[in-house]
């Protein structure tokens, strides 16, 4: 027999749920049904599709195969709204989430109403550990589509002409802070390391089991590449010079005639860079953004250094706290990294690292259609860490892996270097 879920932990769950789901309502406050349809292109969904992804989530996983006599809210929500769950059954097709004009935005909210008061009526009684579990790792799911629907709403908006703002178009205070000095790199002597998730707390399955591995002495940047720096790049030809690329990266360069990072563009006093605010100045101090593992490896190159391996970055970020310009600020914007020893591990860029997506020693999918959440991507994609300026307050850690395809772009990604000692 199921053990139930004790009422505590049931009343947290529940509290975490109403906020995060609220939290995810509120940062589709001020789009049109227009605005939430759009898909900008085959990597990103419509903000209607997050929004009622994440409700299909608990909907399915939970309520429909765990409450008896839970009515679906509506039968073809499974094939519109399924991801990429094969177990699950057939979808609708990716690119094509832009076409589904209906179900209208408020139908949707309407939905997601429904299912929220379907799992805040689930009793203690009937409230098993396993559903808990799941109920834990779908708000988890729901923060990262919290940050998805930012980075798309970006996208989308970066194609009109208007250059419309997300949220307030006022321009943010932007103070030059002295970056003149050279940065002081920090040494870590490396050995026989324990890297993976420990403990009980919630991890991805993809974060385990933890495991020991040799590491070599190295050293990281104390901060993350700033935009100035990049600019040199680009001044010095670094998108010009095939020397400094992988064959793979120099192709898409040449491809899509890559000449500086995504959302930026010439003004008449320098460049400006599309952000959630609107086309704004791009800001010198803060971090570059929004550049592929290619363009992070080829400027890692033409700096005389390299990206850090996910290994050195975790062992790194063990040693500062888990703080940092993340969306909870509302800046939604990387800020100038200052101050003593490392800083900017978290929050502001994904930072990229040389290591690829693949399985830790000991990983075992799950069962069920739960196994198809990580380990069926372990192939072909590039791990980033530490979070930005878009990413949910309280949802990173120094263990959590994410991972695009090395020609990504669209999200807040950037870099910080790394050096054998």
């Amino acid at each position: 027999m199921a053990k139930n879920l004790p009422a505590q932990e049931l009343s947290h769950l529940q509290d975490a749920y109403q906020r995060i789901r609220g939290e995810t309502l509120g940062l589709a406050d001020g789009l049109s049904d227009a605005d939430a349809t759009a898909q900008s292109m085959p990597d990103a969904s419509p903000a209607k599709w997050h929004l009622a992804h994440t409700s299909w989530f608990f909907e399915t996983f939970i309520l429909a195969p765990h409450i008896p006599g839970y009515d679906l809210f509506h039968e073809a929500y499974n094939f519109l709204f399924n991801s990429y769950y094969e177990a699950v059954g057939a979808r609708h097709p990716r690119p094509q989430r832009g076409l589904l004009t209906r179900p209208s935005l408020d139908e949707v909210k309407a939905y997601r109403l429904h299912v929220d008061e379907a799992i805040m009526a689930i009793s203690a009684e009937s409230f098993t550990g396993q559903m808990g579990a799941l109920l834990e790792l779908g708000l988890h799911h729901e923060q990262q589509h919290q940050e998805l629907l930012l980075t798309d709403i970006l996208h989308l908006f970066a194609q009109n002409p208007l250059k419309p703002a997300w949220r307030n178009p006022v321009p943010l205070e932007v103070i030059d802070e002295d970056t003149s000095s050279a940065p002081v790199w920090q040494e870590f002597p490396g050995g026989v390391l324990t890297v993976g998730h420990t403990g009980n707390e919630f991890a991805f399955d993809c974060e385990g089991p933890a495991h020991d591995c040799v590491v070599r002495p190295f050293a990281l940047a104390p901060r993350a590449v700033t935009n100035a720096e990049w600019l040199g790049f680009m001044q010095d030809g670094g998108y010009e010079n095939p020397k400094l690329w992988l064959a793979d990266g120099w192709d898409v360069v040449q491809r899509q005639g890559w000449q500086a990072p995504l959302y930026w563009q010439r003004a008449d006093d320098g460049w400006a860079q599309m952000t959630l605010r609107g086309l704004q100045p791009v800001h010198m101090q803060a971090p570059v953004s929004h550049i592929s593992y290619y363009e992070a490896d080829a400027y890692a190159t033409w700096a005389g250094a390299r990206l850090p391996t996910e290994q050195e970055w975790e062992q790194a970020s063990l040693t500062v706290e888990v703080t940092g310009n993340f969306a909870g600020a509302e800046r939604f914007r990387p800020r100038p990294q200052t101050g003593p020893g490392l800083t900017g591990m978290f929050g502001d860029v994904w930072e990229w690292t040389q290591s690829p997506f693949t399985a830790y020693p000991g990983f075992r999918v799950s069962d069920g259609a739960m196994g198809e959440y990580n380990g069926k991507f372990m192939s072909g994609q590039m791990v980033l860490r530490g979070g930005s300026c878009v990413t949910p307050e309280g949802h990173i850690r120094p263990t959590y892996r994410n991972f695009f395809h090395p020609d990504k772009r669209w999200q807040f990604s950037g870099l910080r270097l790394a050096r054998d000692c």
